[in-house]
């Protein structure tokens, strides 16, 4: 049986202090512990990491834009390498120029050639252009040994002369150079620095030959650009079929470098020179190539099987001579430097 009583609210006393209100349980403690130190970890690391990715994203780029202003705002002492960039204020004499791009183009001149051929032996007037051109930072000159090959008595010194990166670049804008010649900087194999001088008083004498027949826009590869260029031509056929004989590789590639293949082996010259015909319509070019007594017989006798245009000093014919005195017609092709 239901019965439903009237329900009536609960009327608050006002005299009737609140009950105080009930303690957490060791467990309840022990969570909100873990709850606050969690709190207190999750949030550094979440500004940390966004710190470090806006630094990351900002901070290189205001250090670049801070560092030009500062290179701005500082006045600096020109380096070398940029001494090319002021060549507007300076003005060079034609004999300088000359030596800029003579140096250049074969890497190392002697002073003694250089007085010979650009100044018609005026010392003291290249004395001074190349006290000049050191002045700027432009060359750098040397004195080496001359080699021994077994020889006694006191050891010569030569005197020889190279661009710095900065006077290479100056060559290139000063110096009217044909198009694609490619221009050294700096001293490479002291040991061979004597041979490396003599390419440029050949190169003189094989010139002056080449202009007789009407030859014009001579331009100079040295070795080292063969050589480069040799190398990378094997390396591509080699990759293209890796099954194929390395010597008719070899052959090929000295057929398309037209270059003598002697001995299985590709002979490069010491310096190859380009030149134009019929005012451009036809091209040229003639190997030359320096002997000296530090060769050997079969060296000797490969460059001559070349066919390049041979060239020694008078004091290398000698030595020369007693090593392939059984050869009569290769010493009458050796011309003298």
């Amino acid at each position: 049986m239901r019965l439903d009583l009237p329900y009536e609210q609960p009327r608050e006393r006002p005299d009737t202090p609140a009950a105080p209100p009930l303690e957490p349980s060791p467990v309840e403690r022990r969570r909100e512990h873990l709850a606050e130190r969690a709190g207190e970890h999750r949030g550094p690391k979440v500004a940390t990491k966004r710190r470090a990715k806006n630094a990351s994203a900002q901070s290189p780029r205001v250090a670049k834009r801070r560092s030009v202003a500062d290179e701005r705002s500082v006045e600096r002492r020109p380096r070398r390498d940029d001494i090319p960039n002021q060549m507007v204020g300076v003005s060079l004499r034609d004999e300088e120029r000359k030596i800029l791009a003579d140096v250049g183009r074969f890497r190392v001149v002697s002073t003694r050639d250089i007085a010979e051929t650009i100044y018609g032996k005026q010392n003291p007037q290249m004395e001074r252009d190349l006290g000049f051109l050191r002045q700027k930072g432009l060359v750098e000159v040397d004195a080496v040994n001359a080699r021994r090959d077994g020889r006694g008595g006191k050891v010569e010194r030569i005197e020889v002369v190279t661009l710095t990166r900065a006077g290479r670049n100056a060559a290139r804008q000063v110096s009217e150079l044909p198009q694609g010649q490619r221009l050294y900087a700096g001293l490479v194999k002291p040991r061979e620095v004597e041979h490396d001088a003599q390419i440029y008083r050949a190169y003189g004498k094989e010139a002056e030959h080449i202009e007789q027949k009407g030859g014009t826009n001579l331009r100079v590869q040295l070795d080292f650009e063969l050589k480069s260029q040799v190398q990378k031509a094997i390396y591509a056929e080699r990759k293209a079929d890796p099954e194929r004989e390395m010597a008719e590789i070899k052959q090929q590639v000295a057929q398309q470098f037209e270059l003598p293949y002697v001995n299985g082996g590709i002979q490069i010259p010491d310096a190859r020179i380009q030149y134009d015909l019929d005012q451009g319509s036809r091209t040229g070019h003639e190997d030359i190539e320096v002997l000296t007594a530090a060769y050997s017989p079969g060296h000797l006798r490969a460059k001559a099987q070349a066919g390049f245009r041979t060239y020694a000093s008078s004091s290398d014919r000698a030595s020369i001579t007693a090593k392939i005195e059984d050869d009569h017609r290769m010493m009458a092709n050796i011309l003298e430097l």
